[in-house]
């Protein structure tokens, strides 16, 4: 029997920092990093995984679903995804991390696993653990880290940001349902063929009868109509004057250039929330 320590890492910020701050303090712990690869993520997460290979000093095992995405929409009667309905979720990122410890926990190690849920976010919770030997910790609740704080490992590191962060909010699917409009109509202008692949599934979806669609209330198709592009620009642009308008100027912390987050845009009125294990 062993002490492992296992984090999980999204391709998105707050596990990416998540990942530094322990190599930083805890460089006592031979902790293990992972990835579950669905085989549908952005090209920018990789890359931004190897930039923070090199920063940790080791190697990220991706762990990869045995089943693809098409094999599992099948599998679900071609209902996509949808916030009521996580399959995609379950089955290409928990149930690839349940089979890779599994043999850990049958050997009566006891596993710590790191998840970057920040102090300022109470709504969120972890994953439930299965097993009595398996220990869920929250490192950034424990000490106070909240956003700024992730943003401040980031920044120091020299690692900074995935480049995904530019035009999107989230890591994960390109085509993840809880996607703004806004980010469909970016995914459409940064990687054509990904908008494609999407629109291709959901069509399938919908000729089998799925009652969703990608995006809360229209297909894809009517969403990349020239018209309904400039009105949902339009609406993000507007709601970003009214957010920057309402941020408090805080002088003992300075306004630092960094990527604009959509989800200060739209808050929870769009999107509905995220999984945590793919995006954070």
């Amino acid at each position: 029997m062993a002490e492992r320590h296992v984090l999980g890492l999204s391709g998105g910020k707050d596990s990416a920092a998540l990942a530094i701050y322990m190599r930083d303090h805890h460089p006592d712990l031979n902790i293990d990093y992972f990835f579950t690869d669905t085989g549908e993520e952005l090209p920018e997460v990789n890359e931004f995984l190897g930039r923070l290979e090199g920063y940790l000093g080791k190697t990220i095992a991706r762990l990869n679903p045995r089943r693809t995405f098409k094999f599992w929409l099948s599998e679900y009667n071609h209902f996509l995804p949808s916030p009521q309905t996580r399959w995609c979720t379950k089955q290409l990122k928990l149930v690839p991390f349940e089979q890779w410890i599994k043999p850990m926990l049958a050997a009566g190690d006891t596993v710590t696993s790191y998840v970057a849920i920040r102090a300022d976010e109470d709504y969120r919770e972890g994953y439930a653990a299965k097993a009595d030997n398996l220990l869920v910790k929250l490192p950034f609740r424990e000490v106070g880290i909240d956003k700024a704080g992730v943003v401040d490992i980031l920044e120091s590191s020299g690692v900074g940001y995935p480049k995904y962060y530019e035009w999107r909010s989230r890591s994960g699917c390109t085509f993840c349902f809880f996607q703004q409009k806004i980010e469909w109509v970016r995914l459409k202008e940064r990687h054509p063929e990904a908008f494609e692949a999407a629109k291709a599934l959901e069509k399938d979806a919908l000729e089998h009868g799925s009652p969703f669609t990608w995006s809360q209330g229209e297909s894809l198709g009517d969403l990349e109509r020239p018209e309904r592009v400039a009105a949902i620009e339009a609406e993000y642009e507007i709601r970003r004057a009214r957010m920057r308008k309402s941020i408090p100027i805080n002088p003992l912390r300075p306004v630092k250039a960094c990527p604009e987050d959509i989800d200060d845009v739209y808050g929870e009125d769009e999107g509905g929330g995220s999984c945590l294990i793919c995006h954070k």
